[in-house]
């Protein structure tokens, strides 16, 4: 145990950013001053000093508040002195639990000086006093948070960037902070990075090859531009992690947009930073010169779901995540030998390994169906430099006619979800009245309403995507168009590369092979990002039309 000589005189000094507007009275340097005078003149020894600068008091996960605490749980603090209450912090009920029971616990005098507050005197006035200008002081929290609120709130609706740190491959405009101008040399690292996404590579790869080519960090580059960065300069300053590519590869900002409300916070005590749903998010278009093209971004996010696998050597391939089996729907999976050769390397159906008896043999080798998607895709490139009109004409009738049977079957289901979710608010105003009523035990209440309120928001959310199915298939011309200029990009094309084939084809259909023909299996069915199945036959047949 201490000896009261060798025990310590904490001084505890915090401003948050909100306290620092009042001015010089509640700096660090004059809080220290007032309590290093308070020790001093009632004799107090051995006085240590604690700091948060820029903590706010709302809660006490402060590092300079923790390590006093640490010391005063370890028996070694005798007196904790603070300016006033509200620098121990603006939350009533934790700041009166540590003054009435955990200081006290420890053998620990407290003292607010500005409060008169001391608990060595327990029966002042002042003392009594404490809860009511605890109160006070997380009112002044609160109100100074509601305001903040209010303020970020009308900024972020009128599409002013609320993000402090403007994002890597971007800089501030000298003549505007709100606006963004492009920053060429991070840009064409963040479009490598988009391409690399494109080209199959996963974050990991990613991250290895530019970690190989030495190119820098966020972090590092904007501290050698001189830009300031909440993040420490990482001791090896091309050492990309997997969170920053993918954090790169999220980010909507690259397409030229403003996106507010990204995150929320429970309360002013919970400081945890969460996902917003996107729905709750302010998208503003065209806000800033974009990096990447939406097309583009929207491919990589598709790309991000899918997980590509690695055969057990360490490969993968440019196919991986597109090939599936024509029969079954499965996905494909990619192998390779030990003794890795190009032309060996293969796709079977993965349902098939599983169990035999639900799908037959599926069975391509990379190399065949490499061959045989680039010829897809000059046929259909080729015929739409040629026969552009007949191809719109063509896919415009087969898209009508599937999104026809889309659209009707999306919306009787819509209109399914509609009226169950209209059921589930009168069955929950039921049980709520019943409960009150007292016909219905409170555990009973609880397990039905969580139970309605689950079926409530999948229901919600179902109905949120098949509404987006449904105005996706109506714009189905546009689709077409959209999918031309992409296709424009590669008339004459001689060789596939990951780009071409990540920016153009969804999916990738192969049949099992016909036994009674001899006859390999064959890559009939190519879907295309936007428009679907392309019939090649009708379009070869009437191409003279």
């Amino acid at each position: 145990m201490f000896g009261a000589t060798d025990k310590i005189t904490a001084l505890y000094c915090r401003l948050s950013q909100e306290d620092e507007r009042a001015g010089e009275s509640l700096s660090i340097e004059n809080q220290k001053s007032i309590l290093l005078s308070y020790a001093r003149d009632h004799h107090m020894t051995n006085p240590v000093f604690f700091v948060d600068d820029g903590y706010s008091g709302t809660n006490f996960d402060r590092p300079g508040f923790q390590e006093m605490l640490a010391q005063i749980e370890a028996g070694k603090v005798a007196n904790c002195i603070v300016k006033d209450l509200s620098r121990l912090g603006r939350n009533s009920a934790m700041t009166g639990l540590y003054t009435t029971l955990t200081f006290p616990k420890y053998g620990t005098r407290f003292i607010a000086i500005n409060d008169n507050f001391d608990s060595a005197d327990p029966n002042s006035v002042n003392n009594d006093f404490a809860g009511i200008k605890n109160w006070f002081n997380e009112f002044y929290a609160r109100d100074t948070s509601r305001k903040i609120r209010a303020v970020q709130k009308s900024k972020g609706e009128k599409g002013i960037p609320l993000t402090v740190n403007v994002p890597y491959g971007y800089m501030k405009d000298p003549n505007d902070p709100h606006h963004w101008l492009i920053d060429p040399e991070a840009a064409q690292v963040v479009k490598r990075i988009f391409t690399m996404c494109m080209e199959g590579r996963g974050p990991s790869q990613i991250a290895n090859q530019l970690r190989a080519d030495q190119v820098l960090t966020p972090t590092a580059y904007k501290k050698q531009q001189g830009l300031g960065t909440p993040h420490p300069l990482p001791e090896n300053p091309c050492k990309w992690s997997n969170s920053s590519v993918v954090n790169i590869l999220e980010r909507r900002e690259y397409t030229g947009c403003t996106v507010n409300f990204k995150t929320f916070t429970n309360s002013i005590w919970d400081k945890k930073q969460r996902e917003n749903p996107l729905e709750n998010q302010a998208v503003f278009p065209d806000t800033h010169e974009r990096i990447i093209e939406d097309d583009v971004f929207e491919k990589v996010q598709e790309i991000r779901q899918q997980r590509h696998r690695m055969t057990r050597t360490g490969r993968t391939s440019m196919f991986s995540g597109l090939v599936f089996c024509a029969d079954c729907g499965a996905k494909m999976y990619y192998g390779a030998t030990n003794n890795y050769k190009p032309q060996n390397a293969f796709f079977d159906c993965s349902l098939h390994w599983k169990d035999k008896e639900k799908c037959s043999t599926h069975y391509i080798r990379e190399s065949v169906l490499e061959r045989l998607v680039l010829r897809h895709i000059q046929m259909v490139t080729d015929h739409i430099l040629h026969h552009k009109d007949y191809f719109v004409s063509v896919m415009g009738q087969q898209m009508r006619l599937e999104s026809s049977e889309k659209i009707q079957i999306h919306r009787k289901k819509l209109e399914r979800n509609q009226k169950r979710i209209a059921e589930l608010k009168r069955l929950f105003i039921k049980i709520y009245e019943d409960n009150a009523a007292g016909r219905l035990s409170d555990e009973r209440f609880d397990m039905m309403s969580q139970s309605y309120e689950a079926e409530q928001k999948q229901l919600e959310a179902e109905t949120q995507t098949l509404q987006q199915e449904i105005e996706v298939q109506e714009r189905q011309h546009e689709n077409i168009e959209l999918f031309i200029q992409k296709a424009d990009k590669y008339v004459g094309i001689e060789k596939l590369t990951p780009y071409a084939l990540r920016e153009l084809i969804q999916g990738i259909y192969v049949e099992a092979p016909d036994k009674s023909s001899g006859k390999r299996c064959q890559t009939t069915h190519i879907k295309y990002d936007g428009i679907g199945f392309i019939p090649l036959d009708v379009l070869m047949n009437g191409k003279t039309a």
